[in-house]
């Protein structure tokens, strides 16, 4: 899921996506960072940048990707988005790779944008990047596999739930004669229903984006972005 390939392509992504322009010196928040992806070409480009995530292990190569790529001014914290608040803290809030959604309860899923409206200084953005309820329509049920660099691979299956609210991706590792499985379940959002959380949670001027180069989203969209902003 994070290759050297992937964050070379993140890299040049935030070097060229207008979407991802920003101006020099803006505090910029990657909310579930993960190993950091985003973190270090953001710093490159003269950001100040925290990363935050729950997990210790992705911080863990975070920090590590940090060090290496010389972004030593990044800060790395641990903490849940749905808790994690920093009023008036920054001029850009970053969820990408579909991090959003993963919550039972949909007042918990509002509440992290509502979180993020707090930690913005006024005239801040907030950027969630997922996979829309229409773009997964038009290629769900064809299992994904991914082969790793042992030998193993990883297979990728998603299910369709709840007349289309939820989903649950499930993934397999097959290595040698063994297999394990682990699921994950997610809320689906179709562009006007995550606009419309956008709103809710305080937010104006939301758009829908087909990807970071600002595109539309319509029936060619690999991605749903939306953003908005905090008057």
């Amino acid at each position: 899921m994070f290759s050297g390939a992937r964050a070379e392509t993140v890299a040049e992504l935030v070097g060229t996506a207008s979407l991802l322009d920003f101006p020099p010196g803006s505090r910029i928040l990657d909310l579930c960072c993960g190993p950091g992806l985003f973190l270090v070409p953001l710093a490159a480009r003269g950001h100040r940048v925290t990363g935050v995530d729950l997990s210790p292990a992705m911080l863990e190569r975070a920090g590590t990707a940090c060090r290496e790529a010389g972004a030593a001014d990044v800060e790395l914290v641990r903490a849940d988005m749905l808790t994690y608040v920093a009023p008036d803290s920054y001029d850009v809030i970053l969820n990408v790779f579909t991090s959003f959604g993963y919550f039972e309860n949909p007042d918990d899923n509002l509440q992290v944008l509502r979180n993020a409206w707090r930690s913005l200084a006024p005239g801040g953005r907030l950027l969630v990047d997922v996979m829309g309820k229409e773009v997964l329509a038009g290629w769900i049920g064809r299992p994904q596999a991914v082969d790793l660099p042992d030998g193993s691979y990883v297979v990728q299956r998603d299910t369709v739930l709840d007349s289309w609210r939820r989903l649950r991706t499930d993934w397999t590792l097959v290595r040698g004669s063994t297999a394990r499985t682990a699921s994950i379940r997610s809320f689906l959002y179709s562009a006007a229903e995550l606009h419309d959380l956008f709103l809710a949670a305080g937010f104006a001027d939301v758009e829908c984006f087909g990807d970071f180069d600002g595109g539309p989203y319509d029936q060619t969209s690999r991605r749903l972005i939306v953003r908005g902003v905090r008057k």
